[in-house]
């Protein structure tokens, strides 16, 4: 039934909890495990789910993420695959921005009205998982629903950061409270053996949505509501059949740096919780590059993407992005480094030696810890980040400092011999 999906993914809004990553760039198109963007995410699970009909909608910094999504989904002239881009366009109907995610949805439906669909697959472009959707469609459809919401249990702790539900014999949600800070204990439900072991006694809602069609457009047409969340989920519960489609496997929300940085370095365990070596890989743009290549560096628990020339003294617990270049006896410890755009010729590495300016990449006998180095930085020589004492939250010209976590900003200059 995938032939009768067409799916939509957010973009979100400013994305101003990545900061700096999302300065220049959208949130789907924040790079994600060294070689991917945030975006591949959902589009791979919807491809291999059998769903081939995307539209991404953003509304900020979406150039990269255009140029991403135009290089890397290319399809069949025969076949009606797609992955569109929509950014917030004025209109005679209307002349504002997103205001939300129901908003934006609402005012791409035109976009959607050329295609043969009975079923509106809703995602997030910013979120870590892998799901078949194939099987949250058939129980959509088994289950008579009109909505079906993704979710997971969750801790009581984690409780005050997402929606939560309740619901009956049949997994239909019969209550719907946005982000309880207390008092929720009432709000626990049925779930599995497992979840119950584990204390995830608490429905949480994914943000991942399948609408009726016909439903949807009642939902959204000649109404102010903007919010999914907020308004359009919690007020459709009493009148619709609204399905819990209950998912136990690894999925986090990545909207802030800590949440980022963990979710990255984290595929660097022995059997990480996402794993990127799955029968269904994730598609991203293909890149010609030669193989990384390293020279007297020991390495323990790191993942090295294609085109990278390191001579380090060590790699620890570090995820090394494409063409990334780390300079003689440096030590990385609990990074992530998202590499480079492009190569510099020798010409550009010879000028800049003769500047005593630092080139593209990671100097020599630099320490850098617990760090997130953006893409086309150039840190130099003897550079020492994060080694010392515990660095209070900030931002600065070239870097910004959160909850202990470095973030080298894209493009930065870090001259020879700075400390930070």
């Amino acid at each position: 039934m995938t032939s009768k999906v067409i799916c939509i993914v957010l973009g979100g809004g400013q994305g101003s909890r990545l900061a700096p990553l999302t300065t220049t760039r959208s949130k789907p198109a924040v790079p994600i495990a060294g070689k991917y963007r945030l975006v591949d995410i959902p589009i791979s699970n919807c491809l291999h789910s059998g769903i081939h009909r995307m539209y991404v909608l953003t509304q900020f910094n979406s150039a990269s993420l255009n140029k991403h999504i135009k290089n890397t989904y290319h399809f069949s002239n025969f076949s009606e695959a797609f992955v569109d881009i929509l950014a917030a366009e004025q209109t005679p109907t209307n002349v504002g921005w997103y205001q939300g995610t129901a908003d934006a949805v609402r005012q791409c439906l035109h976009h959607l009205a050329v295609h043969d669909f009975e079923y509106v697959l809703i995602l997030s472009g910013d979120q870590l998982y892998q799901m078949d959707f194939n099987d949250m469609v058939e129980k959509h459809i088994a289950a008579n629903a009109e909505i079906s919401i993704a979710t997971i249990p969750v801790h009581a702790n984690d409780v005050p950061g997402f929606g939560i539900l309740k619901t009956d014999h049949n997994s239909m949600i019969t209550a719907f409270i946005e982000k309880p800070k207390s008092n929720f204990e009432s709000w626990a439900s049925d779930v599995s053996p497992e979840m119950e072991a584990e204390g995830r006694v608490y429905l949480a809602s994914m943000g991942i949505y399948i609408f009726n069609k016909k439903l949807l457009y009642e939902l959204l047409e000649g109404n102010d509501r903007t919010d999914f969340g907020k308004e359009i989920i919690p007020q459709s519960i009493a009148d619709h059949r609204v399905l819990s489609y209950q998912y136990e496997g690894y999925w986090t929300d990545i909207g802030t740096i800590p949440s980022f940085f963990e979710a990255n370095i984290g595929l660097t365990d022995d059997i990480p919780k996402f794993n990127l070596f799955d029968k269904h890989p994730i598609f991203t743009r293909a890149r010609m590059l030669p193989p990384s290549k390293m020279s007297g560096t020991h390495v323990d628990k790191v993942i090295i993407a294609d085109g990278c020339i390191i001579n380090a003294k060590q790699l620890t617990r570090a995820l090394i992005g494409i063409r990334t270049r780390i300079g003689f006896e440096t030590v990385i410890e609990n990074c992530y480094v998202m590499g480079n755009d492009n190569y510099q010729t020798l010409e550009q590495i010879n000028e800049a030696h003769a500047n005593q300016t630092p080139i593209m990449g990671i100097g020599d006998r630099c320490h850098i810890r617990n760090a997130i180095i953006d893409k086309n930085a150039c840190i130099g020589d003897d550079v020492k980040i994060n080694v010392g004492d515990p660095l209070p939250n900030g931002d600065f010209q070239s870097y910004t400092v959160q909850d202990g976590i470095v973030i080298i900003k894209k493009r930065a200059v870090i001259p020879n011999g700075t400390v930070i």
